[in-house]
């Protein structure tokens, strides 16, 4: 491929995965890969991005009109880069130090040699004056290498996550380096505008310019389960009077044990009546101890309340330990009385979002103050996570509130996520570019 690309996305993933399709490739949910496609085909753009497997080196491709550059990486250094200090330093440091980071030395040289292929890539691909879009905490590099290389490009950055407060950035031993990684950027785009006011904290005025733009999703490509489906799931679930519903990464971040915990102090106390939790949780960077010693904590605790709680063909909680399509998941929304999100931290929590979506008009939404979707979403029953007492206190009022209250909350909330989609997010970013 030669240098013709007005615009290129570089992300740490191809937006395709493998598959058994004649192509040998199918396109990869999420909003992100949805929103940038059209812009993508209409800038003659290209997408810069690792294909998912390692040791193997795969020529540049075009698919569904959309031109594609991968990046190869060797297993050790995929094993260093993202699972060492992507995600043992960086996002446990990101997320307010929920669990201790690691820092290795070996795992930050391989940070800077895959940032350095990826830079390479892009400069390879932009045309001259080019847009380059790089995403998240994988790439913080990648700014400042690309303006070495190609000076006439204009580079924007977006934090998916949250941005650490100075006190706790300046913990990682390479701070200066991701520093000027990042003061490459022309634009850096932030969730919340707590991110923002970190960030310049930490570099001043005279850093790269930045501003704050909310993530959302694509509000076609989850659509509410049938009414037939939603009344089959819930006979499945045992016919209970409250439904309620987890989806979450197997995540320390995202408080699924401390929820389960909040469920199981109202089961004794015998306030909820008949109850069903449905837990859907996506296997997550299962090589980490973290995210194993995680799995561990809340399959303990699922088994612990259905032994107590439970009967024989009817537990409490129903847990699924494995992707479900995204066909599926409207379904589970739409069946659903009450949402629970409740990270101790997320840049945003699309899932929350998805639910606002699409769930029905008297559903609840239970919410964790630390999520960037609170900011929106400000008619939830917010939480503290870290406090069991009070996911108890938010789930026994979005259980108890009136039926007009609850439809009142909810339509606003769709209101203002059906308002704000991920296309508006990605031309917004791209107009302040």
């Amino acid at each position: 491929m030669t240098r013709d690309n007005a615009f290129v996305v570089v992300a740490n993933r191809l937006p395709v995965d493998r598959t058994a399709a004649p192509s040998g490739w199918q396109a990869s949910p999420g909003g992100l890969v949805a929103a940038l496609a059209p812009v993508l085909r209409e800038r003659s753009g290209c997408w810069v991005g690792w294909p998912g497997e390692p040791d193997v080196e795969i020529a540049p491709f075009e698919f569904e009109g959309i031109s594609l550059r991968p990046v190869a990486l060797s297993a050790r250094e995929f094993e260093d880069f993202y699972e060492g200090f992507s995600n043992s330093s960086l996002w446990p440091l990101y997320h307010d130090l929920i669990v201790a980071p690691s820092y290795e030395a070996a795992w930050w040289e391989a940070y800077q040699e895959v940032n350095r292929k990826f830079a390479d890539a892009a400069a390879a691909a932009a045309a001259p004056g080019a847009t380059v879009w790089v995403q998240d905490y994988q790439l913080q590099l990648v700014p400042g290498l690309l303006k070495q290389a190609r000076p006439d490009v204009t580079v924007g950055f977006f934090l998916h996550i949250p941005f650490p407060s100075p006190d706790l950035f300046r913990q990682l031993p390479w701070r200066d380096e991701i520093t000027r990684g990042l003061a490459g950027c022309d634009l850096i785009g932030f969730q919340r505008e707590e991110d923002e006011r970190n960030f310049r904290a930490l570099v001043g005025p005279s850093g790269p310019r930045s501003g704050t733009f909310p993530i959302s999703i694509d509000p076609q490509a989850i659509r509410p389960g049938g009414q037939e489906d939603v009344e089959t799931l819930r006979e499945r679930l045992g016919a209970p009077e409250t439904v309620m519903l987890g989806v979450d990464r197997m995540d320390y971040t995202k408080g699924i044990l401390q929820r389960l915990l909040a469920v199981e102090c109202l089961l004794e106390q015998g306030t909820l009546g008949r109850v069903a939790v449905v837990q859907l949780t996506t296997p997550s960077r299962e090589r980490i101890e973290h995210y194993q010693q995680t799995r561990r904590e809340v399959e303990e605790a699922v088994g612990r309340i259905n032994g107590r709680f439970g009967e024989v063909g009817r537990p409490i909680v129903h847990y699924i330990h494995r992707p479900v399509p995204k066909a599926e998941l409207g379904t589970y929304y739409r069946a659903a009385d009450v949402m629970l999100v409740t990270p101790f931290k997320d840049g945003m929590n699309l899932v929350a979002k998805e639910f606002v979506s699409c769930c029905a008009d008297d559903a609840a939404l239970v919410l964790s103050e630390f999520a960037g979707a609170a900011v929106e979403l400000d008619r939830a029953h917010l939480c503290n996570p870290f406090d069991v007492g009070s996911i108890q206190e938010a789930i026994t009022a979005a259980v108890g509130d009136h039926r007009d209250a609850r439809v009142d909350d909810m339509r606003a909330m769709r209101r203002a996520v059906l308002g704000h989609d991920v296309f508006d997010w990605a031309r917004e970013f791209l107009g302040a570019l």
